[in-house]
């Protein structure tokens, strides 16, 4: 469990205010100072959230009382908190003036399951509220007509052929892959600036090769 120094250490890393800190882990400002103060002892869940805001932007907590900036790091997140995590990194990268977000062979018939329907619509409602900030490409199949993002984003389809389940993300610097099986649900999600724009490069080929078959 971090202690209010790495707390305090973290923030000041990557120079956050107590503040920022409330705002990414969905608590009150008052709440961190009184952590940080020590007039309130956090439980559990509220602990869990403040490593989760740090983690989404790369800092973590060392067994030595220190903190660190991850870079250049491959990470696997699985399961329904995996996903959710996820999409927390990606709603904070777009609100934070994310630029461009691309995602290759999207399967929307799954967001559904994978995160629960009452989660998925509170991250559509944010996602909409806010979507002045990004620029949100998403190629499904050719046919497709679950298009759930489609009031922030812009579709377009490729060929059944050429299409798969194997869905890339990439934004924020890292790229992401999401794979499911009839066993579990993963993300593999590697942190590399230069692969990130390798990989938009390739993806803006692709957007432009359907572009130009649909004219």
């Amino acid at each position: 469990m971090p202690t209010v120094e790495q707390i305090r250490a973290a923030r000041a890393l990557i120079g956050w205010s107590q503040g920022d800190l409330a705002d990414h882990a969905g608590l009150s400002q008052t709440g961190i100072a009184r952590i940080e103060n020590g007039t309130n002892q956090p439980n559990s869940t509220t602990i869990e959230k403040i490593r989760s805001a740090f983690e989404r932007v790369n800092v973590e907590f060392l067994d030595d009382s220190g903190v660190r900036k991850r870079s250049g790091q491959v990470q696997m997140l699985r399961g329904a908190q995996g996903i959710r995590q996820f999409f927390n990194e990606l709603y904070d990268c777009a609100k934070t003036g994310g630029g461009e977000i691309c995602l290759f062979n999207g399967v929307p018939s799954k967001l559904d399951e994978w995160l629960g329907v009452e989660w998925y619509a509170m991250h559509k409602e944010r996602m909409l509220k806010i979507k002045g900030n990004f620029e949100y490409k998403i190629i499904v199949r050719d046919g497709e007509t679950n298009l759930p993002a489609s009031d922030y984003a812009t579709y377009r389809f490729f060929p059944e052929k050429l299409f798969n389940e194997k869905t890339i993300y990439v934004f924020g610097g890292s790229v992401y892959f999401r794979d499911a099986d009839n066993k579990e649900l993963r993300i593999i999600k590697i942190q590399q600036e230069d692969l990130c724009n390798s990989m938009k490069v390739l993806f803006n080929v692709s957007w432009d090769y359907v572009a130009s078959k649909a004219a």
